[in-house]
């Protein structure tokens, strides 16, 4: 990690949680100790982002893990950007691999999202990433840079600081299976070098392209010590005590 890039972890819960069980993971961040040179943001079930906001350490972000293209109107399960920032929250999760495998979201809906949520003044952690199939056909770099020259497309040069890029390789996704650190260096390095030729230099050094797909408190060290790579977003992990280690793996 470049020491202009402050290490961010975002810890995404997915479809996980209830009342109870979240006040047990907001006592385990607050108890700390965080890393103050970490961001840490949390990625959690729509209905919960208010109360999260409220209790979670005001040092700690709180992220929706989806939301729609358009401010308002008849998209009945949707929720818009304006009325994630109307409860407090700053941040949101687009184009997980689970968005675009299990509910069919398509390169252009995820950078329409993209380019709409930047719009109204969230910061967003785009994901993209290849399956298993995509990579032993050797088309990880195809996927990526496609994936990626979408959501590029609709991000003006003045919202990249509200960018972090996510690269979740889908096969190593919740199945235990991880890149090795050195198979996440080269495509985060890939990455970097494409940002530098299709946007700019300056974009490319400053935008932070964090890494995600099975971390845990054992590796996310090692994953940290690489070049490009920038911080985690972190699954099922991040619901437990040892998530710390996971934040905390920069120091």
């Amino acid at each position: 990690m470049a020491p202009e890039r402050k290490f961010f972890v975002g810890g995404n819960w997915k479809m996980n949680g209830n009342k109870k069980e979240i006040d047990g993971i907001i006592a385990f961040l607050t108890a700390g100790p965080l890393d103050p040179n970490t961001e840490l943001v949390c990625g959690v079930p729509s209905c919960y982002l208010e109360y999260c906001h409220q209790k979670l350490p005001g040092t700690i972000g709180v992220a929706a893990q989806n939301c729609y293209k358009v401010p308002k109107g008849a998209f009945t399960g949707e929720i818009s950007p304006a009325m994630i920032k109307d409860v407090g929250v700053e941040w949101v999760i687009l184009g997980h691999s689970e968005r675009r495998n299990v509910f069919g979201e398509s390169d252009a809906l995820i950078a329409e999202k993209v380019g709409h949520a930047l719009s109204e003044g969230l910061k967003v952690i785009p994901c993209i990433g290849e399956k298993l199939e995509e990579r032993e056909s050797g088309k990880t770099e195809e996927v990526v840079f496609s994936q990626l020259k979408a959501i590029v497309q609709k991000i003006p040069l003045d919202k990249w600081e509200n960018v972090v890029i996510a690269y979740e390789p889908v096969w190593a996704i919740g199945t235990g299976k991880t890149a090795s650190p050195q198979q996440a260096q080269e495509v985060h390095g890939k990455l970097r070098q494409w940002l530098s030729e299709n946007v700019n230099a300056e974009v490319a050094q400053k935008v932070r392209i964090i890494y995600g797909g099975s971390v845990t408190a054992e590796n996310c060290r090692e994953l940290a010590k690489e070049a490009d790579i920038d911080g985690s977003l972190v699954g099922g992990a991040s619901l437990k005590p040892d998530f710390i280690h996971i934040v905390n793996a920069s120091q």
